[in-house]
């Protein structure tokens, strides 16, 4: 009977070692781990790998696991072009998550595309699944929300205020220039009169002077569209400013707590719509996300990755990708590119952390503005607004 037992025993090892017999699924990861943007590449990076392992160590999918090669983009669209073609012709991936910020998404697009390679971008601008005269976004994906949908959520909180003028201090760069597109486009849907305009370079220091302009023309809220450390810069420039001050609505890629600390006291009341991710405990047992972000929260916190890359808005865009990708897989049934492009653009309801996504031949992000939150900065927390 002891025989018998170890006997089953081992069959059960072996078939369990020959689980992943086959080939793995081979996929490319881009992420700017230096330049500029590094504080979300590096982080995202490591999100990949997570999700990677858990999904692997569940079994794979299709009875194979999924192997990531992942290249540093540097911050540098050209370089992010350069390890997409490095991807594609060398490493022969089947897909890509990232990259990381909205300039080097544009700048693989065009490549991506004419080379069917499925795509899922975790990059906050809309250009890359625009269409129009931004060229097809056929193989393009991308997690985060649209800008539009964004800018929308702060909109429709203005609105609820009795809010009627605004102002716009917005990024020189692919990001601010997509969110200026929208907030303009927006206004007058929400009955909102745009008072004056500026923009900021994101490598600077000091918006004063910008800041300035805008409270001349006494908006009652001020929109701040960028990433990084320059939304924090503008929130201690405004508030340093005297007199009566507008409210300052910052993006939807700033809830996090690098904001927090490099603002100061100006973080205390700060406004910006941002995913579930950033007020988890705040959701209603009822909410479909929870318990997936609760469990991604663990599963960050465990790995280690808190300490050094304290969780933000952006944390979840990577294991989202890989969700979607796996998911496709599945109703693909195949690792075959055009199915697996089919089979993802059909997917429907598909809960993950930074929204449920359903997607569409138009639409290849999936989330709208009910995946968002309006926060608020109280005692170093983000909470839903009242």
């Amino acid at each position: 009977m002891r025989y018998v037992a170890t006997l089953v025993l081992g069959v059960f090892l072996l078939m369990g070692s020959l689980a992943f017999a086959q080939e793995p699924i081979l996929i490319g990861g881009l992420f700017a781990e230096s330049g500029k943007t590094a504080f979300v590449g590096t982080a995202t990076r490591l999100v990949a790998e997570m999700t990677i392992k858990k999904i692997n160590d569940a079994g794979g999918v299709l009875g194979r696991p999924l192997k990531m090669i992942a290249y540093d983009t540097e911050s540098d669209p050209n370089v992010a072009l350069r390890m997409a073609r490095q991807l594609v012709e060398k490493d022969k991936v089947l897909a890509i998550i990232g990259p990381t910020d909205t300039g080097s998404g544009m700048a693989i697009k065009k490549y991506i595309e004419e080379n069917k390679v499925l795509t899922i971008m975790t990059v906050g601008g809309d250009v890359v699944i625009a269409g129009g005269k931004y060229g097809p976004f056929v193989w393009t994906f991308k997690t985060p929300q649209r800008s539009s949908v964004a800018v929308a959520k702060a909109y429709d909180y203005l609105q609820k205020k009795g809010i009627k003028t605004v102002a716009l201090l917005t990024a020189n760069d692919g990001f601010g220039q997509d969110g200026h597109q929208h907030l303009k486009g927006q206004a007058a849907k929400f009955g909102l009169t745009i008072a004056a305009e500026e923009t900021m370079d994101p490598k600077d220091t000091d918006f004063s002077a910008q800041a300035f302009k805008l409270l001349t023309t006494k908006p009652q809220a001020v929109l701040v569209w960028t990433i990084g450390p320059s939304g924090a810069v503008a929130a201690k420039n405004f508030a340093d400013l005297p007199g009566d001050k507008p409210l300052v609505i910052q993006c939807h890629g700033q809830p996090g707590p690098k904001f927090v600390e490099l603002a100061g006291a100006a973080a205390e009341g700060a406004l910006m719509p941002g995913t579930k991710l950033m007020a988890a405990d705040s959701l209603p047992d009822s909410d479909p996300q929870k318990a997936l972000i609760k469990e991604f929260i663990d599963s960050y916190t465990k790995a280690g990755y808190e300490e050094k890359f304290p969780l933000n808005t952006h944390s979840g865009y990577a294991y989202d990708a890989l969700i979607l990708l796996v998911e496709g897989l599945k109703k693909a049934g195949k690792a075959e590119p055009e199915a697996l492009r089919t089979a993802i653009e059909q997917l429907q309801n598909v809960v993950a952390v930074s929204g449920v996504f359903s997607l569409g031949p138009e639409d290849h992000n999936g989330l709208g503005v009910d995946s968002m939150l309006m926060l608020e900065i109280k005692k170093g927390k983000f909470l839903p607004v009242q």
